[in-house]
């Protein structure tokens, strides 16, 4: 089965919804654990690796994407 790729800042899909009802999250730290915070109510939580890559979707929005768009417009 092939690794999920997902970065520092980045947007995600999880499978199961915050209590607050959104499901998107964004990924503020990495490590052996990851800490990410809710899109919808700004609440972080700090998760295994394992669990997060097994609870995670898809990346919904890319940091580097939105990096990338800049700069080719600024040329």
């Amino acid at each position: 089965m092939e690794r999920k790729v997902f970065q520092l800042g980045d947007i995600v899909q999880m499978k199961k919804n915050h209590p607050c009802g959104s499901n998107e999250m964004e990924i503020i730290r990495m490590g052996m654990d990851i800490r990410i915070k809710c899109v919808g109510c700004q609440h972080s939580v700090l998760i295994p690796r394992a669990k997060f890559e097994k609870n995670m979707k898809k990346v919904l929005r890319s940091k580097n994407a939105g990096e990338e768009t800049q700069e080719s417009n600024e040329k």
